[in-house]
């Protein structure tokens, strides 16, 4: 019921098919009997030569004639059954071909009718809308493997590690500059003494001020 729905009713002319069939039939069954008659004549055409050798032989030269004759006019007859058989050769011939032909084409129309069934069916808002379902769907399921894929609780605030981290730059950046700066010293020459640089105490400091003054004060 559905594919008589879907592709409509068959269109095939059935007596077109039967007359077919039957006159391929007749056609088969006449060339069978030409061919049968056909070979009987030539049987007594055949004969007919037998019987002339047989009368020539027995010096009656007109029966034998006649026999030849005769098997003249059975050659004919041979020659028209073939010209017959030949006739129906080309018409089962004709038929066949005519027979392909109409199968051809009705398998044609019915295809055409299948296919404007489908498009009759299917129309092009139907097309659209399930289009823009298919893309909703994939639109969807790339949302749920987007979810899928994402870390579990990593949920920081990317401003808030951003700033930390300005931070930690400009730390880094102030204990750079506050470290001191480091001269290298060369090695004085062989044989000349370096002096002492080592820190002074304070309290040697103080008496050597006092005794630098004590003198001072004498001088005067």
């Amino acid at each position: 019921m559905f594919m008589t729905r879907l592709f409509g009713k068959p269109r095939r002319d059935e007596s077109s098919r039967a007359l077919s069939t039957t006159s391929l039939d007749k056609l088969t069954e006449t060339l069978e009997m030409l061919e049968r008659k056909e070979k009987v004549l030539e049987k007594k055409a055949a004969a007919e030569v037998g019987r002339a050798k047989d009368f020539s032989k027995a010096k009656n030269k007109r029966a034998a004639i006649q026999c030849l004759k005769l098997k003249k006019r059975l050659e004919e007859q041979i020659e028209k059954l073939g010209n017959f058989q030949l006739r129906i050769h080309d018409q089962m011939i004709l038929l066949e071909a005519a027979k392909a032909t109409t199968e051809t084409v009705d398998a044609l129309r019915t295809g055409a009718a299948a296919m404007k069934a489908i498009q009759k069916a299917t129309k092009i808002d139907d097309v659209d809308k399930t289009m823009d379902e298919i893309n909703e769907q994939m639109e969807n399921m790339k949302q749920i493997q987007d979810a899928l894929s994402t870390p579990i609780g990593e949920d920081f605030d990317e401003d808030e590690l951003e700033a930390e981290l300005e931070e930690l730059e400009a730390d880094e950046l102030e204990q750079q500059l506050l470290q001191p700066v480091t001269t290298t010293t060369t090695a004085p020459p062989e044989g000349i003494r370096q002096p002492s640089t080592r820190p002074v105490p304070e309290k040697q400091c103080a008496e050597e001020d006092e005794l630098a003054a004590l003198q001072a004060s004498m001088a005067l």
